[in-house]
């Protein structure tokens, strides 16, 4: 059984004045000012951000406690769910603590969920994303990781949907570090998921974006397995999903501040951090501001393939998103960035029905609509996953997922 973790107080480290633990890289009151948080009075309140990630961050409390303090943030309610148990792995500590401190940075009323898997393999990863759908009150689902396609991806779409009975839940995934040339990743080429790629953002001394460019790591590029979506059909004409389906900060050339202590390490430091893992917590957060402003008029949270993703699509060429400069493709970088004071009232009011079946021709799920301003509630036991005998594999094998941390 995985192991609970709540958050506690702790006090955080004071370290000496040595350049590589001053703070660096963009701050969240400037990332929250770029890109149009500040105009919307939600901040996540009442819902739920699970973030997947692998192996086990044995010091993710306290350096977002310390992160916390930096930036004059209240404190997060954070549950750990460890599936690794001791074991740890330093690119992934990094990637969760950066996807935890700003997830909350940018939603910070909002409850985050870390689910973190046993290994990296396609197995762990997998079942570990099953338990961070199956938690109570979960509406979005962070994922900073791809895995190469294969031509069987296909049958596992499904763990990308929102089960039976459950609350509405948007699964957001990185596009991938690896450039147009290295193509699409999956899950971010799935029609069940929101695929976000990365960005090159400079500031003014007055905050304003002064450009913004596609990142030359973000990757990008039509799906080889995945049929272009409904919902795409208005958007470009080929035959394949194209990825991503939007953008945000992400060259970490231009990135944000992030507190880390590695596994094992006696003091931590900070570092300036991006990649296209830093758009999905973003994005995550996003779904979570608009899904507080749909509780609060009484609507159920969004579901992902059959809500989120054609609302998106219905918001092309409005004030919503921000084009980019972009010389690779028409649509390297998606939609565009976000305007979240024009895109989060947007999607609360529910630009696009609900149609009769998602994507994948399967009629979407009943859910329940949650009273406003219900807190988050946490389950005191998680289930595990099952776990699978010797010799036993998910048919068509996958690889292992691929973290791309800058």
């Amino acid at each position: 059984m995985g192991k609970i973790a709540r958050r506690r107080r702790l006090a955080p480290r004071v370290e000496g004045m040595e350049d590589r633990r001053l703070l660096s890289g963009y701050t969240p009151a400037q990332v929250r000012a770029a890109y149009g948080f500040d105009g919307v009075a939600w901040d996540g309140s009442g819902q739920t951000i699970a973030i997947v990630a692998s192996y086990h961050n044995p010091n993710l409390l306290s350096d977002l406690e310390v992160f916390d303090r930096a930036f004059g943030l209240p404190t997060a309610d954070v549950t750990v769910v460890n599936l690794a148990g001791d074991s740890t792995d330093a690119t992934w500590a990094a990637e969760s603590a950066m996807d935890v401190q700003w997830a909350h940075a940018l939603a910070p009323g909002a409850s985050i969920v870390l689910v973190e898997a046993r290994s990296d393999s396609g197995d762990d990863v997998l079942a570990a994303i099953d338990v961070a759908r199956n938690i109570p009150d979960v509406t979005v689902v962070s994922m900073s990781f791809g895995f190469a396609e294969s031509s069987g991806q296909h049958v596992y779409d499904p763990r990308f949907t929102t089960p039976p009975g459950h609350v509405g839940v948007t699964f957001v995934a990185a596009s991938g570090d690896h450039g147009a040339a290295g193509g699409a990743m999956y899950p971010a080429s799935s029609p069940n998921v929101v695929g976000v790629g990365g960005t090159a953002v400079t500031l003014g001394p007055g905050g304003g974006v002064l450009s913004e460019s596609l990142w030359s790591g973000s990757a990008s590029g039509p799906a080889r397995f995945a049929a272009r979506p409904g919902y795409q059909a208005a958007f470009q004409p080929g035959a394949r999903k194209t990825t991503p389906d939007v953008a945000f900060l992400g060259d970490p050339a231009t990135g944000v501040a992030v507190y880390h202590t590695p596994p094992g390490a006696s003091e931590g430091g900070w570092r300036t951090s991006g990649g296209t893992s830093l758009g999905a917590p973003a994005w995550a957060a996003i779904v979570a501001m608009v899904n507080q402003g749909r509780a609060l008029e009484g609507k159920g949270s969004l579901d992902g393939p059959s809500q989120t993703l054609p609302a998106l699509y219905a918001l092309a060429g409005t004030a919503a998103f921000r084009g980019v400069t972009n010389g690779v493709s028409p649509t390297a970088a998606g939609l565009g960035v976000p305007d979240v004071e024009e895109l989060a009232p947007a999607l609360a009011r529910d630009p696009a029905p609900e149609p009769s079946a998602t994507p994948n021709g399967r009629a979407p799920t009943r859910r329940r609509t949650p009273p406003p301003r219900r807190p988050a509630t946490f389950p005191r036991v998680v289930r595990t996953p099952p776990r699978l005998g010797p010799g036993r594999s998910l048919r068509p094998p996958v690889g292992a997922a691929r973290v791309d941390f800058r």
